[in-house]
């Protein structure tokens, strides 16, 4: 069971055109804004990449409006992993267990999780929280991901495993998050 303390957000990639195109945008969007919430909510770190923005354009307006605090990690290499400044920073959190998020599944979402995973961080793929331009090469990614070693799971999983609780403040927060 993952914790606050030895767990990390990652929304891989989420920008411009692209992010409006593939499969099921509106719901993927919708479920990482509710993860980044409950992230700052829960103290878990959020770290997130552009793929070459000048040409893909940046993170959606959405997500950038919850990402005030933190700075987007551009790359050019599929798998943020390649980035020593991201590697650097994913380091220095001291955190084993990766909430992995974002698009496209069978590109950056894939090569990320699977160095992660060579790496030997815990890799937590969101389902509900990753997407492709077609069903099928984000099925095909999840798949492959999952036949990696990472841990398959859903946004409301992920964010009640985090919670653990049903009672306070924290709680009554996270329940308004869920019910949007």
């Amino acid at each position: 069971m993952i914790t606050p303390q030895d767990t990390v957000l990652l929304i891989i990639d989420v920008q411009g055109k692209l992010a409006k195109i593939v499969y099921e945008s509106e719901a993927v969007e919708r479920n990482i804004l509710k993860l980044i919430r409950a992230a700052k909510i829960l103290g878990v770190p959020v770290l997130y990449t552009e793929q070459y923005p000048k040409g893909l354009g940046h993170t959606v307006t959405s997500l950038e409006k919850l990402l005030t605090e933190e700075t987007p990690f551009e790359k050019i290499a599929f798998s943020c992993c390649a980035d020593e400044s991201f590697m650097g920073a994913l380091r220095k959190l001291k955190r084993n267990e990766v909430l992995v998020t974002g698009m496209e599944t069978h590109v950056c979402v894939y090569q990320t999780a699977n160095e992660l995973i060579e790496y030997g961080y815990t890799v937590h793929l969101i389902t509900d929280a990753v997407s492709s331009r077609t069903k099928e090469n984000r099925d095909l990614g999840v798949h492959c991901i999952e036949r990696a070693g990472a841990l398959l799971k859903s946004t409301e999983m992920v964010i009640f495993e985090l919670l653990r609780i049903a009672q306070g403040e924290e709680f009554k927060a996270i329940s308004k998050i869920i019910k949007e």
